[in-house]
């Protein structure tokens, strides 16, 4: 397990985050109910394998399951006497939690409701990693940001973050915390998988400028990618994405992905599955990857990905598979860009 820094601070996390969206009852109901299914002697048992892998970081949300996920960990943290030093904790606020107007949002009012509603379920004094889980377009982003930098004043927040945001309203937050003195966004969840590279367009570029922290989520496009679908699938692709189609993918595309991860695999003895996490795990932008399980088979097999290195072929097979196609305007960045490379200085003879 390889160890990287969160975003520009000094803390350090595994490359493989354990993700807990699938910590609570299954039922009919909500999409709850097709991806969650994991009681407590499980959770325990997914919780002591992926320490004992090398992963230190988790991440939950106060949505997910309506809050049981949150205490599922934080009772599985609590039965292994796992030392809270030891484990980095992220967890996520915006979602509806409630039913009326006020449950939901970035606001100032829901952020210090849910924060020790969270904090509470986990039973911890601190959170490592809060994550605004979606974008408010009601709530000004300064009211956001104040409200963040006091939960770090007052020490319940350690780190903040963000899912889900544009590029635009990213680089217009870390504006405004610069110049009020907040506390700095120091990482990005986002969705990113080889069938779906949209992220590389606007959302890349702005990480690696300001040395913000890419957590990914669903790197298995929701197990589109997990060889259980598409052309020469072995099974009958019955799932988690049979009963929840998401997140959206360009089936097309993702099976011409597909279809040369199968070859790969099989060069080096792999699955499908270990040959997409590891080929974003590969990627130089990519802090740490969120995998998520509902059995220990299905997290032994994502924790193997770490042991996989693809080589520069394999990188440059899988590149041009999932090539996205030309958008402006960066075609017309790339030819107006072509003459800013620098040269080297030639001496005159």
């Amino acid at each position: 397990m390889r160890y990287n820094q969160l975003g520009h601070t000094g803390l350090f996390v595994s490359e493989l985050c354990l993700g807990t969206m699938t910590f609570g009852p299954s039922g009919e109901g909500s999409n709850w109910g097709a991806i969650a299914d994991v009681d407590q002697e499980a959770a325990d048992q997914i919780v002591e394998r992926s320490i004992a892998a090398g992963i230190n970081f988790i991440d939950t949300a106060n949505v997910y399951s309506f809050g049981t996920s949150e205490k599922l960990l934080g009772q599985a943290l609590k039965n292994l006497n796992i030392p809270r030093k030891d484990v980095v904790i992220a967890t996520k606020f915006y979602g509806m939690m409630g039913p009326k107007p006020n449950d939901r949002g970035a606001s100032r009012g829901h952020i210090m409701d849910q924060v020790e509603a969270s904090l509470e379920r986990m039973q911890i004094d601190h959170i490592d990693l809060y994550q605004v889980h979606g974008t408010d377009t009601v709530t000004p982003i300064e009211e956001t940001l104040r409200a963040l930098d006091d939960l770090v004043s007052r020490g319940l927040v350690r780190y903040i973050g963000l899912s889900n945001w544009q590029a635009w309203r990213i680089a217009k937050a870390l504006g405004i915390s610069e110049r009020r003195g907040f506390a700095r966004f120091e990482t990005v969840q986002a969705y990113y998988s080889i069938a779906g590279r949209d992220l590389e367009r606007e959302i890349v570029p702005l990480l690696q400028e300001e040395k913000l922290g890419l957590m990914v989520w669903s790197p298995l496009a929701g197990g589109l990618l997990s060889g259980k679908y598409g052309p020469g699938a072995p099974g009958n692709g019955e799932g988690r994405r049979a009963a929840f189609d998401f997140p959206p993918v360009d089936k097309d595309r993702a099976w011409a992905c597909v279809a040369v991860m199968r070859e790969i695999a099989e060069k080096h003895g792999a699955s499908v599955a270990e040959v997409a996490l590891a080929y974003i795990l590969a990627k130089p932008f990519v802090t740490s990857v969120i995998i998520g399980a509902k059995r220990l088979d299905q997290l032994e097999q994502n924790l193997n990905a770490v042991k996989l290195r693809l080589g520069d072929e394999d990188m440059r097979r899988l590149d041009e598979a999932s090539a996205l196609a030309p958008e402006y305007p960066g075609w017309m960045l790339e030819r107006q860009g072509a003459g800013r490379i620098p040269q080297p200085f030639v001496p005159e003879s």
